[in-house]
């Protein structure tokens, strides 16, 4: 035997072993390996105990979504859940961290017979440093660990592409970086990334696998993986090179009729696209005054639009958190989840199963989500596990890069222009005039920054102290700060593809450079949003047919986000990582006995 099998190879042999074993005992039920298969796999991994009800048995599913890295407890806003209290206000409770989400799946299991715990998508990608660093294996370890049965693939799983993908399924060393410890080999996930829509463009064929079906005892569910159809749009050029994404009902559908020829009528979707829902609380209904009425957005279409063969669907994408029943085609109540990000909420469903039907009873389903809880015991394996990597990690994380006086706000800032987003885009600014004093302005994406920065301390550096590693998690991409021309009518037009085009219906609002303000009027429709006239550059008004030169991120540059207008920039320049712009930026302008203050936040005036 060879030395160095991968993972999915022994997970064929193991499967063939058992395959074997059942035939010699005379069972009915049977592992189909992955390699008989090649349009999805069986798996066979139940845990703990549960009801019968007869004919029916009642199946766990646990479920969590854009866990993103975050092994270590999140700071700021991004480490908080809102909890809806009963006199009608909300509560914020500190949650998240693998060392309690393992605890809380752990305790959920006990008492069920039958269980199986899935996600869907955006496991990895714009992590923390602890995870970031090493391409993310310590994450795919930390999800073996949790009994992570299947997940579908997110944008994010596409950032490093899909050669880094399938390296994250499969197992072995980095081809840059090698292995981080001598001796000790990358094994891959044991669990398999779904990908029903994603092809290669070449052949046609799914890159990973369509879908799994899940077998304990007798019960077989299906699970069906997809991303959202436009992950081109928010991923880089060459994260996605070489591949084509498809419309997610049109899969689904395609792939519950073959589970179906398989014999398989109890069908979950695993949908990496999500919704707006009604309250900022993780226990708001949803369903109230109707089914579905508290969700908006595209998985409310997505969900609407389904064959009624799929039961139940786990979403994600939006980072929000709900739980809904949205009728399906044909009136019947399906459960649509979503439990937040970063590992702060899971989603506990009961599908009842009917062994004759071999299909979930629909009117039973019920579905909630839970906090993980800051209060219970640590797994211990999670916490050697994050120790171990930290170990790893300390020379680059602990650095001190610079000091706050205060919060300073980014992705938890409740107002379309946020302190950090301002700052960011100040730092890309004064990196562009230091390589062309021509520089004018500086864009930034809303969704390239990745948290918050917060005064209080993370570990032992300090309060107010900026390590390397809580900068590597407000820009964890490794973009570049690009610079190009825009007329004064191409840099209007940018500011109107906020608000229209493919972000008409939820708004990115670029973070802006000292200088240059306008004023953003959310009472009226589509472009006209920007108020043309009230742009100003240091004052002055922009002129359309003067040329303006702009530090962008290259994910911009490209045209991602929605912004094809940047992607007609003449005279490109590549300028450093946005990191290191960012580092570079907060430690020659603050020091312990001057922090720097949150930014005003005050350069786009919003209308509501």
């Amino acid at each position: 035997m060879a030395a160095n099998t991968s993972p999915r190879a022994r997970r064929r042999r193991i499967a063939a072993a058992g395959a074997a074993f059942a035939v010699a005992a005379g069972l009915l039920a049977t592992a189909i390996p992955a390699s008989a298969n090649p349009d999805g796999r069986d798996a066979d991994r139940g845990h703990g105990h549960g009801r019968h009800h007869g004919r029916t048995v009642d199946v766990q599913l646990l479920s969590f979504n854009d866990f993103h890295g975050n092994l270590e407890p999140p700071q700021g806003s991004s480490g908080e859940v809102a909890e809806l209290q009963p006199d009608g206000t909300t509560k914020e409770i500190p949650a998240g961290g693998v060392e309690y989400l393992a605890s809380s799946l752990r305790d959920a299991r006990e008492g069920h017979r039958y269980s199986v715990t899935a996600a869907a998508g955006d496991l990895v990608g714009a992590s923390p440093l602890l995870s970031g660093l090493f391409h993310d294996e310590p994450t795919v370890e930390a999800m073996n660990k949790l009994d992570l049965d299947v997940t579908s693939v997110g944008n994010h799983e596409f950032d490093e592409g899909i050669a880094e993908l399938t390296r994250l399924q499969d197992g072995g060393c980095h081809p840059e970086d090698g292995c981080y410890v001598d001796g000790r080999r990358y094994r891959g996930a044991d669990f398999p990334y779904l990908a029903a829509n994603v092809t290669d463009e070449d052949t046609g064929r799914p890159v990973l696998e369509p879908y799994t079906i899940w077998k304990h005892r007798g019960v077989r569910i299906g699970f069906i993986g997809v991303t959202l159809e436009g992950t081109p749009d928010i991923v880089s050029a060459e994260g996605v090179k070489g591949l084509e994404f498809h419309d997610e009902v049109e899969t689904i559908d395609r792939y519950a009729k073959k589970l179906k020829r398989r014999g398989v009528n109890a069908v979950v979707a695993l949908v990496h696209e999500g919704g707006a829902p009604a309250g900022d609380a993780y226990n708001y209904d949803c369903d109230s005054p109707g089914p579905g009425d508290g969700i908006s957005g595209p998985i409310a279409q997505i969900a609407k639009n389904t064959t009624p063969m799929v039961d139940a669907f786990v979403t994600g994408h939006t980072h929000e958190a709900y739980a809904c029943t949205i009728p399906d085609p044909k009136g019947a109540p399906r459960t649509v989840t979503s439990a937040a990000s970063y590992g702060r909420l899971f989603t506990d469903t009961t599908l009842t199963y009917d062994r004759r039907t071999r299909d979930i009873v629909r009117t039973s389903v019920d579905s909630a989500n839970h906090v993980v809880s800051r209060e219970q015991p640590k797994a211990r394996d999670m916490t050697r596990l994050i120790g171990r990597w930290n170990e790893l990690a300390a020379p680059v994380a602990n650095r001190p890069v610079g000091w706050i006086g205060e919060d300073i706000p980014g992705r938890g800032a409740s107002t379309p222009e946020s302190p950090l987003g301002d700052l960011i885009a100040d730092a890309q600014l004064a990196h562009a005039q230091g390589l062309d004093a021509e520089a004018d302005l500086a864009l930034m994406n809303p969704g390239g920054i990745r948290s918050d920065l917060v005064y209080g301390a993370s570990g032992s550096e300090g309060d107010g102290v900026v390590t390397y590693a809580e900068g590597f998690t407000v820009q964890p991409f490794a973009n570049t700060v690009n610079m190009i021309d825009l007329t004064g009518a191409q840099l209007l037009q940018v500011l109107r593809e906020q608000v229209s085009g493919d972000n008409a219906e939820s708004p990115k609002v670029l973070q802006v450079s000292e200088g240059f303000s306008y004023t953003l009027d959310l009472t009226r429709s589509g472009a006209d949003r920007v108020v043309a006239d009230s742009v100003r550059l240091n004052g002055e008004a922009i002129q359309e047919d003067a040329t303006y030169r702009v530090a962008v991120n290259n994910f911009l540059a490209g045209g991602g986000d929605g912004f094809p207008t940047l992607a007609e920039g003449a005279n490109p320049y590549v300028g450093g990582n946005d990191l290191d712009v960012l580092v570079d930026y907060m430690t020659a302008n603050s020091s312990e006995s001057e922090p720097l203050q949150a930014p005003a936040a005050d350069r786009i005036t919003v209308v509501e």
